[in-house]
């Protein structure tokens, strides 16, 4: 493919930056905009580095003035900059709207603009806006149940019940047909996301992807902010000795993709006009269960010791039971399948790990929850 000038927001956090890799890699011209949150990018060493060959430009994708001069000359746009994190969304919820819904309006304002270059957007969304992933019923076929009641979950009644006859319901593949319900700040900012990109790309002919990303894991990702991803969360108390700690009973279950993979679903949403417009889920297709990728991380990072997983029972605002992809889609329309297996992803997530210094933060966070009530 043609060389292009490109501009990863996010591009120095976890996935932007293996992304800013791989264009440079492929000889792109790559500019990156961010604005080094201290959250993500701690001075224990565990946050990764701006690869070499970028442009580097920091700050607020709010600054409407920094905003223009990351744009200039720019043909495709990677947004990946967010604020990540469900729980700290509930008790945060300005501070996500403003970076997360605000920031996402400015920069496609900035995209809309006359004497932009911009020919693509490619979006980095979520498979939170989903809420629970899609059900089945043994008796009464497809069900969408409404969000678990607390009244349920205090007793410790996790799966969803079936809205017909009450039975536990059976979790399916989610696909991108099924209706967003989100169930966090976070999930309703990433929604407002991907509507603003893909509603204002098809009023301005600027060809618009939305990504929904999965669980991602993989080399680089923080390992001292407690709200990352769970399996990062999982190799930070692991590093310091302490056990992983699972709410409800540890089998609520998630889709986890290498940050590989991602990158390869970026770079073929860029290439392919066949994803213009368009919706995707990024993920493997198999359903995980936390205490199994708690078991599995145990088993790389600390086979001789005793430690295992804590099963504390209780439960948080927000999370939802089982979510895994349906990826039928992209597989179809870019060709798309995952590479990395969840065993060899643990392989490379426990090589670098053990190379870093983490903190563990996991009980201030689950403390400040407590506090404002959103732990149970």
């Amino acid at each position: 493919m043609t060389p292009r000038p490109v501009l990863v927001t996010g591009g120095a956090g976890f996935i932007g930056s293996h992304l800013a890799q791989a264009l440079v890699s492929r000889g792109h011209q790559v500019r990156v905009l961010d604005v080094l949150d201290p959250q993500v990018h701690s001075s224990n060493g565990s946050a990764p580095k701006t690869p070499a060959g970028v442009e580097m430009l920091r700050g607020d994708i709010l600054d409407e003035d920094l905003l223009r001069r990351a744009l200039i000359g720019v043909e495709v746009v990677f947004h990946q900059a967010a604020s990540v994190g469900v729980g700290q969304s509930m008790y945060e919820p300005a501070a996500y709207t403003r970076v997360n819904s605000l920031g996402t309006a400015r920069l496609m304002e900035q995209i809309a603009a006359r004497g932009s270059k911009v020919e693509k957007v490619i979006l980095a969304s979520s498979m939170s806006l989903y809420g629970e992933g899609k059900y089945v019923c043994a008796a009464c076929g497809p069900a969408a149940p409404p969000p678990r009641r607390r009244d349920g979950l205090i007793p410790g009644r996790w799966e969803p019940e079936c809205p017909g006859c009450g039975a536990d319901l059976a979790p399916a593949p989610t696909d991108e047909g099924k209706p967003a319900a989100p169930t966090s700040v976070y999930a309703v900012t990433k929604r407002c996301q991907e509507e603003t990109v893909l509603v204002m790309g098809r009023a301005y002919g600027i060809p618009a992807v939305a990504l929904r990303y999965f669980n991602v894991y993989g080399p680089g990702q923080s390992l001292s902010n407690p709200y990352t991803g769970v399996a990062a969360i999982f190799a930070s108390r692991i590093l310091n000795g302490a056990p992983p700690l699972l709410f409800e009973d540890g089998r609520q279950s998630r889709d986890f993709v290498h940050v590989s993979d991602i990158v390869r679903a970026n770079l073929l949403a860029m290439e392919k006009p066949q994803a213009d417009y368009q919706v995707f889920n990024v993920g493997t297709g198999r359903r995980v269960p936390l205490l199994d990728l708690a078991s599995g991380l145990l088993g790389k990072l600390a086979p001789e010791t005793e430690l295992s997983p804590e099963i504390v029972g209780s439960f948080r605002e927000g999370d939802i039971r089982h979510c895994y992809a349906d990826i039928a889609k992209i597989r179809q329309a870019l060709g798309f399948a995952p590479e990395v297996s969840l065993e060899k992803g643990f392989d490379d997530l426990a090589a670098w790990a053990r190379t870093q210094r983490a903190e563990d933060r996991t009980g201030p966070a689950n403390a400040e929850l407590l506090s404002r009530g959103l732990l149970h």
